[in-house]
């Protein structure tokens, strides 16, 4: 059995230890250890181990990394490098020294989340289903039908209030059945109840600080719906700051490309999208206009060379199919037309009819692309595709002419 001194001390940064046992995979076993195994969302500590032989002083050697660290129940395992773990056999003794930044880091997400969920339930009723803990933000999901920027605000402002009020936090153990849980206990046997002062009681086997100041600064950003209820994304105490200045450069930056500060961005930046919709629409009647224009300078051609009563067909190779569709559905307005393009890069063919020539655009599409070994598909009055290469696209062009207009011959050059 591992003795947990975390459990006692998560302000310990170093201890010393005896090594009873190792396991396949680089684990190593201690008789003690201040290492904190990934359990409860919160993710392991890192540090490193340095040995020496029994009745003797701690040398210079060098520390060995501690890569992992596993909650096996009864014991801890600590992951190192085969070679590292060989090089501390059964009965050394070693000294621990815990990766402080990173415990730190994982006390201040982890109280703050304890914080955050009693600060949903006591002012929205929101109890939080699960909790996810990352490496850059942590999100809480939780049991709301919605949820405001208004309410959001209102969390966040009440969080930090409670951090500004320098709380104590505590972890005790306590009997089977502790009682004033925010959330009751399934385990059986005694608990580890984590207590913010007048503010939450809740089981918890994780690492926290002594005092809410120690949490710093409480950060809610983005926030989205799951099947469930909503999830919140969270940053605490350095990330908080962290995220805050990089949110800050990110505004600058936008500021300075429209020429105004942080706090004139937002306004610009809308009068600019405004604008530039307004540019947008007046570009799309002007294309629609242009492509009306063109396909009936197109169909007159194509109608005189093939007679009143024939299918005007227009062949085009050019442009990019986006650019081309417009100008296809306005060929086909007029009587007993069809358009076809293809796009050399990347290959792709377009076909439009118009209704009264009775030809099924996506049909014929489609088992022209069968043939060539292609895909596509469409309407019955546009539809578009691609062959297998490049190299079928002219046979494929000339097996959809002749579809349409039969004995007309090959267009390929």
């Amino acid at each position: 059995m591992t003795e947990r001194l975390y459990y006692d001390d998560a302000y310990l940064r170093e201890f010393d230890a005896r090594v009873v046992g190792h396991a396949a995979g680089g684990r190593l076993y201690l008789d003690r250890s201040g290492f904190y195994p990934t359990s409860g969302g919160q993710q392991f500590d890192r540090g490193s181990l340095t040995g020496w032989p029994p009745n003797e002083s701690p040398g210079a050697a060098a520390p060995l990394a501690v890569l992992d660290v596993i909650d096996e129940g009864e014991r801890v395992a600590h992951v190192l490098a085969e070679s590292d773990a060989a090089s501390l056999p059964e009965g050394t003794r070693v000294r621990g020294q815990i990766d402080w930044a990173r415990r730190f880091d994982h006390m201040q997400q982890h109280s703050g989340q304890h914080l955050l969920s009693a600060v949903f339930h006591e002012l929205l009723g929101g109890a939080t289903l699960s909790v996810a803990f990352g490496a850059l933000s942590s999100t809480l999901d939780l049991d709301l039908a919605a949820l405001g920027p208004e309410a959001l605000a209102a969390v966040e402002e009440r969080a930090n209030a409670v951090v500004f009020e320098n709380r104590v936090v505590t972890a005790l153990e306590e009997a089977e059945g502790a009682q004033g849980l925010r959330k009751a206990s399934t385990r059986s046997g005694p608990l580890r109840v984590v207590s913010i002062a007048g503010l939450d009681r809740s089981a918890c086997g994780g690492t926290h600080v002594a005092r809410t100041g120690e949490i710093g600064p409480v950060l809610l950003r983005k926030l989205e719906r799951v099947r469930k209820g909503v999830r919140v994304e969270f940053v605490c105490g350095a990330r908080a700051t962290r995220r805050a200045r990089a949110d800050y450069e990110a505004l600058s930056r936008l500021g300075a490309l429209v020429s105004t500060s942080v706090d004139g961005a937002l306004e610009v930046i809308g009068k600019r999208l405004d604008e530039l919709a307004e540019q947008q629409a007046a570009l799309r009647h002007t294309r629609e206009s242009l492509d009306g224009y063109r396909a009936a300078e197109l169909y007159a051609r194509a109608r005189a060379a093939a007679g009143p009563e024939a299918v005007a067909l227009h062949v085009e190779r050019a442009g990019s199919l986006h650019e081309l569709r417009g100008l296809a559905q306005s060929y086909v307005t007029h009587a007993r037309a069809v358009f076809l393009a293809t796009v050399a890069e990347p290959a792709s063919v377009l076909l439009a009819t118009s209704a009264d020539t009775g030809l099924d655009a996506g049909a014929l599409l489609k088992a022209a692309l069968a043939a060539a070994g292609g895909r596509g598909g469409g309407s019955a009055r546009v539809a578009q595709g691609t062959p297998r290469d490049a190299a079928g696209l002219g046979a494929l062009l000339d097996a959809l002419v002749e579809a349409v207009v039969p004995g007309r011959g090959p267009t390929s050059p």
